[in-house]
């Protein structure tokens, strides 16, 4: 390539840039509409367009009185790259015809693109996020089917492709929308562009519905969880992986299919990671999921303080403002001087002070000399402030610095309770899932860690209990625990002792599992693989 010889194609690329001049001149409101209408023409398989076409296919609202402007608009446009204008040579008649200003416009393909980009930037402002429970149901349904798959002997690579495909899209998807939804939410609580009126309409409405996402998000996010943790179990995401990947590098040339292998493998265990880190929490980080319910759950109270708000404001409630407004009227209506110091001291209570700071020389002075809080200012003995003060407002004893405290104990004392916490939630852990299928009657006293503990794994059991349900699995936030409660149907009452009181209910089997310790099927094995 000689010198100064350009890339083919970077010109034509940067040049049809211009393409989008359109939306930063005068008139260019006109512009779209005028691009718009060749867009619609185009649906209609219509190719030209004449000027007339044009004016007439614009909204009424934006639609030049004269001819004339359409036409300018026109040719503006194909100066830019947006259209394409050839001679109209069907309705010439004459030869004068010929020279005439008569022209037929066509999109051009950067025009085209242009307005594309434009639509697709358009409807993605115009975007309302939402909380998709249906997106929930989706992602279990495409992991059991993805459990099913690498149960199989050879499991099948289009199967494994099409199931990880839909998988991942429909994620995507759901943390897109809920990243959306949250942001428009909050713009809703802080009433950023929200007409108060709307707003008390449907907010009934929004409650109702963050109060059913998250019942679903509690429900669906431990089976999403427990999904998850079987199929990473032996290896089986690996091999799923190692399958789509190679059937998108199947097309690949041979001397790249290696690369385009590795490159594909390495997008979706990108993808795989993050769907597991958005439904289970690890190494102290809490999953995205608990942190979207938690969020939600927050928006409840605020919607319903501004609603609170909102209300005060609507039924005249004085504020601190109208304070201040009626305190000056006040101020304003005063006979004289006296009743104003009157009034200002029964507003803001500022009495008569002694002092500014207090030392010992103050205090040994007013020990030998006590002045009564009632003496004036004026007849008080004068307080004598340094220069230094008096000038810049503040005063600095000079001396040496003060040395830097050694905080080594404490950081010390910190870890100790950092182990000692570690080893209480290991016990309580073991102390849960040591006794295999029993019944929750049979539990006994637990301590208050314990009980915390058990208490979070019962509430996860119990949001995924369904009416007409006998036995249900949840895991616990992390992960790292599973309960299986099985109901009883001989009407005893289980009680389990604390040091805080007694805690009584129906009484259930129940069996929870450590599943940080267990080497086979959950259930099965106990701690360190002891079989139960």
């Amino acid at each position: 390539m000689t010198a100064g010889a350009s890339i083919p194609g970077q010109a034509e690329t940067a040049a049809s840039y211009t393409a989008f001049t359109h939306l930063t001149v005068p008139h260019a409101a006109l512009y779209r509409q005028v691009m718009g209408a060749f867009l619609a023409a185009k649906e209609r398989f219509a190719v030209h367009l004449r000027p007339e076409d044009v004016r007439a296919a614009l909204p009424p609202e934006g639609r030049p009185a004269d001819q004339e402007a359409v036409v300018k608009a026109l040719d503006s446009l194909v100066e830019w790259g947006n259209l394409r204008a050839d001679p109209d040579t069907a309705r010439v008649t004459a030869v004068e015809d010929f020279y005439r200003k008569r022209f037929i416009y066509q999109l051009t393909q950067a025009g085209e693109a242009a307005e594309r980009a434009l639509s697709v930037y358009d409807e993605a402002l115009g975007r309302r996020g939402e909380l998709q429970t249906v997106a929930l149901h989706d992602i279990v349904t495409q992991l059991r089917a993805l459990l099913v798959i690498s149960a199989a002997e050879s499991p099948d690579p289009a199967k494994a492709h099409l199931a990880l495909s839909a998988l991942t899209g429909r994620f995507e998807a759901l943390a897109e929308n809920a990243r959306a939804f949250m942001g428009s939410l909050q713009r809703t609580i802080d009433l950023h562009g929200v007409e108060v009126e709307v707003f008390l309409a449907y907010k009934d409405r929004l409650i109702q519905y963050l109060e059913r996402f998250i019942q679903d998000l509690i429900t669906l996010g431990s089976r999403i969880a427990l999904l998850l943790g079987e199929l990473e179990e032996h290896g089986r995401v690996d091999v799923l992986l190692g399958l789509a990947a190679a059937r998108e590098a199947a097309d690949a040339s041979p001397d790249g299919a290696d690369d385009a292998r590795a490159e594909a493998l390495a997008r979706w265990r990108a993808r795989w990671s993050g769907l597991a880190a958005w439904f289970v929490s690890a190494d102290g980080r809490e999953s995205q999921a608990r942190l979207l319910r938690g969020r939600a759950l927050g928006a409840i109270p605020q919607l319903l303080a501004v609603v609170r708000q909102l209300n005060e404001r609507r039924a005249g409630r004085s504020d601190r403002s109208a304070d201040f407004r009626t305190l000056a009227l006040w101020f304003a209506e005063a006979p004289d001087d006296d009743a104003r110091h009157r009034l200002w001291r029964s507003a803001f209570g500022l009495y008569p002070s002694r002092h500014l700071t207090v030392d010992a020389e103050t205090l040994q002075a007013r020990a030998a000399r006590p002045v009564a809080a009632s003496v004036s200012w004026a007849e008080a003995e004068p307080l004598h402030i340094s220069p230094q003060l008096r000038r810049t407002g503040s005063y600095e004893r000079r001396g040496r610095a003060r040395k830097v405290t050694d905080r080594s104990a404490e950081r010390r004392r910190l870890a100790e309770i950092a182990v000692k916490q570690a080893e209480e939630i290991a016990a309580a852990r073991a102390r849960l899932a040591a006794h295999g299928v029993m019944r929750l009657s049979e539990l006994g006293e637990l301590d208050p860690l314990a009980f915390g503990l058990f208490l979070q794994l019962l509430g996860d059991a119990l949001s995924a209990w369904r009416p007409g349900t006998t036995t249900t699995v949840a895991a616990g936030n992390d992960g790292s625990m599973e309960i299986r409660l099985t109901a009883l149907r001989d009407g005893t009452t289980a009680e389990i002792r604390t040091p805080g009181g007694v805690f009584r209910g129906p009484d259930h089997t129940v069996a929870i599992t450590d599943l940080t310790y267990t080497t086979g099927t959950p259930g099965d094995f106990g701690p360190a693989g002891e079989e139960r």
